[in-house]
């Protein structure tokens, strides 16, 4: 029995130096090989000395990739078996002095004391249970940019949505190009884990609202981010439930998100009662 099949079965496709496939006959085709070809003109052919954080790295496709350019990468993924296979091909390219690998979940990284020049973050939001939070973690772990992908619903529509909206005014909720996100209560493709499928619209609304904003679009479901401080700074409001998320403390920075809060509820179209 070869190496390959040891560390079987094999989600990534991966073109070992020695000219042998890990999954020559995958199910998707040469993945996610055509997935790099969109994205790879978009990504600096020189990435020496910049720290990559790739999340659900599988088997490490993307690790090697952007190791060989010259960044540091920390590959991140929750599976011991695809873990496995990503040190053994890092191994076979000569790059384990690049790529660290560790089992962690992306709520880790609220925990990490570095930042990251480049985040990749490709086919593991709609497994989440807690997608938002996933956003903003990251958000505050990026000093550059975030590849990025996800599950999506059909369509490419944008509606025009109004800075504040009456409470009965919810019908246009309804129209085409709201920014919306389905809840996949079973199964999709016969994963318990594909939760959701927000539309372009919810990708790009929950992007701004956690401080990235659109940089390029390569391909289908694939978005090229880049961190805003401004955006950022827009959402410190909000600081406690965030802390409160990541197992900090929170009580402090809540007074910023209460304040003038029951003035506020009891206010109508801007007008006191």
């Amino acid at each position: 029995m070869s190496e390959i099949e040891a560390l079987a079965p094999w989600f990534h496709n991966l073109h070992l130096p020695n000219g042998e496939q890990t999954a020559p006959q995958h199910f998707l085709g040469d993945f996610p090989r055509f997935k790099w070809l969109e994205l790879e003109p978009f990504i600096p052919q020189d990435l020496t000395g910049q720290e990559v954080l790739d999340i659900g790295c599988n088997a490490g496709f993307y690790s090697i990739e952007l190791a060989k350019r010259g960044a540091n990468v920390l590959a991140i993924d929750v599976d011991p078996h695809y873990l496995r296979q990503a040190e053994w091909a890092a191994r076979q390219f000569g790059l384990e002095d690049k790529i660290e690998f560790r089992q962690m979940q992306v709520y880790d990284v609220a925990r990490l004391d570095r930042q990251f020049d480049l985040i990749w973050y490709m086919g593991v939001l709609y497994h989440l249970r807690y997608p938002l939070l996933s956003l903003d973690i990251l958000s505050r772990k990026c000093r550059g940019q975030m590849v990025f992908q996800t599950l999506t619903m059909p369509g490419q529509e944008q509606a025009e949505v109004p800075e504040d909206m009456e409470l009965n005014d919810r019908k246009r909720m309804l129209e085409g190009g709201w920014p919306k996100m389905a809840f996949i209560e079973k199964r999709m493709a016969g994963d318990v884990t594909n939760w959701w499928a927000p539309n372009h619209a919810a990708i790009l609304a929950m992007m701004r609202s956690c401080g990235f904003r659109l940089k390029a679009q390569p391909g289908h479901e694939l978005y090229i981010l880049e961190a805003d401080e401004q955006l950022k700074q827009s959402q410190l409001w909000n600081e406690s439930e965030y802390l409160s998320a990541t197992g900090q403390d929170w009580q402090e920075a809540v007074q910023q998100k209460v304040a003038g809060k029951n003035e506020y509820m009891v206010r109508r179209n801007g007008k006191k009662e």
